[in-house]
């Protein structure tokens, strides 16, 4: 494949809202530039990019996939114009987050009929954190129900007066064909045979006095990005050259001070020319991008990587798959130098080499082979061993680490276990690969429940991850809601509690006889024996034995089998027998009194708290309230975050299973939650007693 200069390169995402068709303008702009000769469907399954079986059951995108295409500039250089499209619904999130990490522009799609919604506003937040330049596609302008000023309106609204009108639709509808662009202030006509071409005509009569508005707004942002520009503009109107506004316009793209609005039906393949040459002649190269700040491997002193291409060789890893036939495919943009196939890189994560075998340019699953990648392209490598998302390769003579991607945390959390014995080895490695393919997939033991927990950004998240296994592993599991870690402890002090244990069956018997006393400590202490024989009425021996019985007590638990903390115990009395005592006697008197004490001392359960924060729409301010209330929440602050509202509470964790899907279907999935472990607290009398009785009765049918 031809090399391309790095200061003709493009990299692009495509995001928004689920539906709001991002994987059919990918699909336009693949035909359009000649790429693929048929025009795929979503519907269909046999777009380019949602070529993976479960994308194609459920016509939806799931992971993000790299397409890209060559289209001359007016400079007459031919663009290499990477694409990424990404998924639209939030369980999906990650996939946009790496994507956007190493985009320079970023098109947000959003549905002329249904606005803003809740994936336009997180792909929006997201360009904020990596400082892309933005590009509104109003799309479906071919739909009756289009209304384009409403929709411009709401975008402006809802991301300010940076938001500038490029074009605005003659006829939107069933019969929409035609565009404005204000730029130009010419009327583009598009064919109806897909292919995206179109003519240039004078814009009529009737529309001049719209076009000339809408100039004269466009023209005001563009000379805001510059002192001498804005006193031309208020001396001369908007009498800006071609010069002046294409100086402007680069610049407050570059700036993030300008996001241009332009028109589409990418169900049409109309908008899709004219916005590929606005990318190729406006949008950033990866040449003009600030230098990249990294840090060493063995510290935090910064260490600038500017785009160069005769530097060292510098690449980040922002995806990862795994493919049948072909292995681990890794997806790596190059932010200095170039890499060579054959060549040795260190993945400075671990200190490892890694050779770069076999180098690829993508188009959904269709390789071709690339003898070098330069500074600011996108390519693929396979096969690599010991480097997954998020690592950075770098030359020998260079050693540096790019910011990772910060992943969104999971919020929603299984247990599973396997269907067949036997599996649970095989299970757990494929668990791994898929955390390795989806680094928001996250799997863990917790050894105090004794399961398998998995955590993801939702129910799809998790169900789609649990469906990949089943079909790509043959490996099925039964999933429940994980165990809530509660602890015991006690409220009350015993002064002396006495068992002993005492069998004869024949033979040598077993005798252990105690004598302690239980007291709850503070919160926080943990456990403390003390030793208080005096007088050697129990050998010192078997004291440890006593303390051990203790200890597996604690943590095995007395009412509802989790751990105990916060008690001291002290072993006072006792007595021994010369021959049936021995250590496995006192191990179970000092268990058995300890069960018998705590029984006794005002016993209580206690269950995990979480800090949680909550961001939504004030127009859900009732329903989110009202649902913290129904789960034991506490409300402790509410604050504005940006323009939307932010509730600080706490809440039980045993009351969270469900949280994420519930706050997503009351606020038409517009809100979002974070939490962290806060504190352990009492649990109320009334679920204190249904726990207990659940444990008995999960114990009576084992």
């Amino acid at each position: 494949m031809e090399i391309t200069k790095s200061e003709n390169i493009r990299n692009i995402s495509i995001t928004g809202h689920g539906g709001s068709g991002k994987t059919t303008l990918a699909e336009g702009i693949l035909f359009a530039s000649g790429v693929i000769n048929r025009f795929g469907k979503v519907e269909e399954g046999n777009t380019v990019s949602d070529y993976h079986k479960d994308e194609i059951e459920k016509q939806i995108s799931i992971n993000s996939s790299l397409m890209n295409t060559l289209w001359k500039g007016s400079d007459g250089s031919f663009k290499k114009i990477n694409i990424i499209d990404t998924p639209g619904f939030m369980d999906f999130v990650g996939e946009v987050k790496s994507a956007l990490r190493v985009s320079d522009t970023t098109l947000i799609m959003v549905d002329a009929f249904k606005g803003v919604e809740v994936g336009t506003e997180a792909s929006f937040m997201i360009t904020n954190e990596y400082e892309n330049n933005v590009i509104f596609l109003v799309n479906k302008l071919d739909a009756d129900n289009a209304d384009f000023e409403k929709t411009v309106s709401v975008i402006q609204e809802s991301f300010g007066s940076r938001v500038a009108v490029v074009q605005f639709p003659v006829n939107p509808g069933n019969n929409f064909d035609a565009v404005v662009d204000v730029i130009r202030m010419k009327l583009l006509r598009f064919k109806s045979d897909g292919k995206g071409e179109y003519t240039e005509e004078d814009i009529p009569q009737a529309l001049q006095a719209k076009a000339s508005e809408y100039h004269q707004k466009f023209v005001e942002v563009v000379a805001e990005e510059d002192e001498e520009l804005l006193n031309k503009f208020f001396e001369e109107g908007a009498n800006l050259t071609d010069e002046e506004i294409d100086f402007g316009l680069k610049k407050g793209m570059r700036e993030r001070k300008l996001f241009p609005v332009f028109c589409t039906s990418a169900a049409k393949n109309i908008g899709t020319r004219d916005l590929l040459d606005f990318i190729s002649n406006y949008t950033e190269s990866p040449m003009d991008k600030p230098a990249e700040i990294g840090h060493s491997p063995n510290s935090d002193e910064p260490i600038e990587i500017p785009p160069k291409l005769d530097a060292e060789p510098v690449m980040f890893i922002f995806k990862t798959i795994s493919e049948k036939n072909i292995g681990e495919l890794s997806f790596f943009r190059v932010y200095s130098g170039k890499v060579k196939a054959g060549m040795d890189m260190i993945n400075e994560a671990n200190g490892k080499t890694e050779r770069l075998s076999q180098l690829y340019s993508m188009n959904g699953k269709d390789r071709k082979e690339m003898s070098e990648v330069v500074c600011g392209d996108i390519g693929a490598v396979v096969k690599l061993k010991d480097s997954h998302t998020n690592n950075t390769l770098s030359s020998k003579n260079f050693p540096v680490v790019l910011p990772e991607i910060n992943f969104p945390k999971p919020n929603i959390t299984m247990a599973i276990h396997a269907k067949n014995k036997g599996d649970d080895d095989k299970i757990a490695s494929a668990l791994h690969s898929l955390h390795e393919e989806d680094p928001t997939f996250l799997v863990a033991f917790n050894p105090e429940t004794s399961q398998t927990v998995i955590s993801g950004q939702g129910e799809i998240h998790l169900a789609t991850i649990l469906n990949r296994m089943k079909s790509k592993y043959n490996f099925e599991v039964d999933v429940t809601n994980p165990k809530i870690p509660y602890r015991e402890t006690i409220r009350s002090k015993v002064e002396d509690i006495e068992y002993k244990h005492k069998k004869q069956s024949g033979g040598r018997g077993q005798f252990g006889h105690v004598h302690i006393k239980i007291e709850p400590q503070e919160r926080g202490k943990g456990f403390e024996f003390v030793n208080a024989i005096v007088g050697g009425v129990i050998p010192g021996r078997f004291v440890p034995a006593v303390e051990k019985g203790l200890i597996e007590t604690l943590n095995s638990g007395v009412l509802i089998g989790c751990k105990v903390i916060d008690v001291k115990v002290t072993l006072f009395d006792g007595s021994y027998h010369n021959v049936d005592s021995d250590e496995i006697s006192f191990k179970i008197a000092g268990s058995q009194a300890f069960k018998k004490g705590f029984k006794e001392a005002n016993p209580v359960i206690l269950e995990p708290i979480y800090d949680v924060e909550i961001v939504f729409p004030e127009e859900f301010m009732g329903s989110v309230s009202g649902d913290i209330s129904s789960r034991r929440g506490r409300i402790q602050g509410m604050d504005v975050y940006g323009k939307l509202q932010k509730i600080t509470c706490q809440m039980p964790l045993s009351e969270m299973n469900d949280y994420s899907t519930k706050l997503r279907s009351i606020t038409q999935g517009r809100g979002y939650y974070d939490r962290k472990f806060s504190h352990y607290e009492d649990v109320p009398k009334d679920v204190e007693s249904k726990i207990i009785a659940d444990y008995e009765k999960e114990r009576e049918q084992e």
